[in-house]
């Protein structure tokens, strides 16, 4: 590198002098064919994932997008479990500072917890099991709700049944459900789907003194409740799409790791000396 630590440049002749392997022209075309071809069954891979989010959403507002008259009106916060604290947020300022965070222990989920709507392991953050027993209050249990309500808000996500012993931070709502009544998947699909839900919270979140959710308006989102049958019905439809869903992301990682294969054997003459 040339010039000023300010503007460090390549020099002239680096280029010049670079050698790059050249396969003959018959063996660079057999080439872009594998990479093509690679690419190709990459694209139907997300094709399909796409789809499968598309059948998803169709099955919930064919299910629920215009309720039966006789289905009741409730709001979130008479769906949730009948016990204190259904509905919270996570410990606030004092509570946990973030030199309380440890390198292992249990763990504290963030917004990057509910990302594309589905929960993900994102960043690692964990408090000591003596830190725990303080704010015990915050623990998230599995099927519960998680709605972001700080950073980008109104992502949601469902705690899987595999969940560690884990808290919630203050930038997420946690929804515990009374479960004969509102089943996870509904909740999750109504607030992300249904046109009644959208309206209210883009009022709402409007109208707040503070721009975006907090847990006042998640508390009284009204919601047409049909039947808990009904409910079953759409999450077990959800769970079979979902297992597609998972099935092909599966193949599309293995086929984005056999392009970026294909890609480096290419560049380093592996391809056409086989």
């Amino acid at each position: 590198m040339t010039g000023s630590a300010g503007q460090r440049r390549v020099p002239e002749n680096f280029f010049a002098d670079l050698e790059i392997p050249l396969p003959p022209l018959e063996n660079q075309s057999q080439i872009a064919k594998a990479l093509d071809r690679a690419d190709s069954l990459r694209g139907k891979r997300r094709a399909a994932i796409a789809l499968l989010d598309e059948l998803a959403q169709s099955v919930f507002l064919d299910m629920f997008g215009a309720p039966a008259s006789d289905w009741p009106v409730f709001s979130v916060d008479e769906i949730a479990a009948p016990e204190k604290g259904a509905i919270r947020t996570g410990p606030f300022g004092s509570q946990l500072l973030h030199e309380e965070f440890v390198d292992s222990g249990v763990s504290v989920l963030g917004i990057d917890n509910a990302v594309a709507n589905e929960f993900r392991w994102g960043k690692s953050r964990f408090i000591t099991p003596e830190k725990y027993k303080q704010l015990s209050r915050y623990t998230v249990k599995p099927g519960d709700v998680l709605i972001t309500i700080m950073g980008t808000c109104g992502r949601c996500a469902i705690v899987p049944d595999d969940i560690p012993t884990a808290i919630n931070t203050k930038h997420l709502c946690c929804i515990t459900l009374d479960r004969e009544r509102c089943l996870p998947e509904f909740l999750h699909s109504y607030f992300l789907l249904h046109p009644r839900a959208q309206s209210y919270l883009h009022k709402a979140a409007k109208g707040a003194i503070m721009s975006g959710l907090n847990m006042s308006i998640i508390k009284a989102l009204p919601l047409h409740l049909p039947p808990i049958e009904l409910q079953q019905d759409y999450a077990d439809s959800l769970r079979g799409i979902q297992r597609l869903k998972a099935s092909h992301a599966s193949h599309l990682r293995k086929l984005d790791d056999l392009f970026g294969s294909l890609q480096q054997r290419a560049f380093r003459g592996e391809l056409w000396d086989a």
